[in-house]
């Protein structure tokens, strides 16, 4: 038996707080609050748009397609493993990311069914796995310290 590796896909999102400190967060189909962000491009074979090559502009533009919201991308606040179905797994990365239109009111896409923008004491009580809830608590947290 010859040796296959595995391809995971990766997943960019960002934590991303409006001018009232609140983070934004989207509903998914699984009923779940995700931080805004997709998957890095691989690019098709046919070469017709380009494969991502620097995860911070690929946040950058997903957060623009879903939201509305032009943000830049800073650190990278953690990774991990997250299995959204049985027998998928995902990379997550989430970055620390600086709001450049901190009071437009952000838009939905097709992609979720609610966009929301929550206060730091609300984020514990919302379905959401846990490698989301610990980004946003870290950049709380430096907001405090500054």
């Amino acid at each position: 038996m010859s040796y296959k590796p595995s391809l995971w896909p990766v997943s960019v999102k960002a934590v991303a707080l409006d001018s009232r400190q609140r983070v934004l967060l989207l509903h998914n189909e699984r009923g779940e609050w995700e931080l805004p962000g997709g998957r890095l491009e691989i690019g098709p074979p046919s070469g017709s748009h380009p494969a991502d090559e620097d995860p911070r502009q690929a946040v950058e533009r997903e957060v623009l397609e879903e939201t509305g919201w032009t943000i830049k991308a800073g650190q990278p606040l953690d990774t991990w493993i997250y299995e959204p179905l049985p027998g998928r797994r995902v990379l997550i990365v989430t970055y620390d990311c600086t709001v450049l239109t901190p009071h437009q009111t952000p838009v939905i896409s097709h992609e979720h069914a609610r966009v929301g923008l929550f206060d730091e004491a609300e984020i514990a009580g919302l379905t959401m796995p846990q490698g989301y809830k610990r980004s946003i608590a870290a950049v709380y947290t430096a907001a405090h310290r500054a």
